[in-house]
């Protein structure tokens, strides 16, 4: 007998995968918080700390295909609505304290993604010792382009990342800088969490975050992998 529910359930949140008709199942959105050692001292701290993590719902993807100009809505409450360009790691076979060294069979793919951030509200939140849910977990916060099998993928560990609003550049690395690489944020994060296939990790942003505004059009890159392009409506 099939199930019956109250209300008809949501469908489930998926991103395409580059050049595969089958799509990419999203389990969990997990991020990390001040991974490059420069966006951390632009924050206002230095030093190798222990990585941490936040989580992000699933209706905070807003999917991008490939060669498309996705749209994200002005978030309410906020006045300063910040960019963060980074490194998407997508999991395709789970674990529990799975070691650095093993970490790379576990993952799926890579991807361009934008950590999206009510920073007034964040800083708020930080300033009373609250969690940062109300800055960081909101609808429309984790715009992504389509995943990249690893073996499509080159070296995105060691690429290029950037973000240009309106033209102009705003943030500028490689994925090299992160201060806890993608092996080692694995190993840290399923030491608290089971992974588990469907995951998608945020892995940190470079310096130069700063506002946008509705009318802006960011365009995020890590080389090798497709752009992320998105208008803020």
């Amino acid at each position: 007998m099939a199930s019956e529910f109250v209300f008809a359930p949501p469908a489930t949140v998926s991103v395409p995968v580059a050049g595969h008709a089958a799509r990419f199942p999203v389990h969990r959105i997990y991020c990390v918080g001040r991974n490059y050692e420069d966006h951390a001292k632009e924050m206002g701290f230095t030093g190798r700390e222990p990585p941490f993590f936040f989580m992000k719902p699933t209706d905070a993807l807003v999917v991008v295909d490939e060669g498309q100009t996705g749209t994200m809505a002005y978030p309410s409450l906020t006045k300063n609505l910040h960019h963060e360009i980074e490194l998407v790691v997508a999991i395709g076979t789970g674990g529990k304290n799975i070691l650095a060294a093993d970490a790379h069979k576990h993952i799926y793919g890579y991807a361009v993604g934008l950590d999206m951030t009510r920073r007034d509200l964040q800083g708020e939140m930080k300033k009373q010792g609250r969690p940062w849910d109300i800055g960081k977990g909101f609808e429309q916060s984790a715009p992504i382009g389509p995943i990249v099998p690893v073996a499509q993928a080159g070296d995105a560990e060691n690429a290029e990342i950037s973000l240009q609003v309106n033209g102009t550049d705003r943030q500028r690395s490689t994925v090299s800088k992160l201060i806890w690489n993608v092996a080692e944020t694995i190993e840290h994060l399923s030491a608290a969490w089971e992974l588990q296939p469907g995951d998608l990790i945020y892995s940190g942003t470079p310096e130069g975050v700063a506002a946008v505004v509705s009318g802006d059009t960011l365009v995020g890159a890590v080389a090798g992998l497709p752009t992320l392009t998105v208008k803020i409506a």
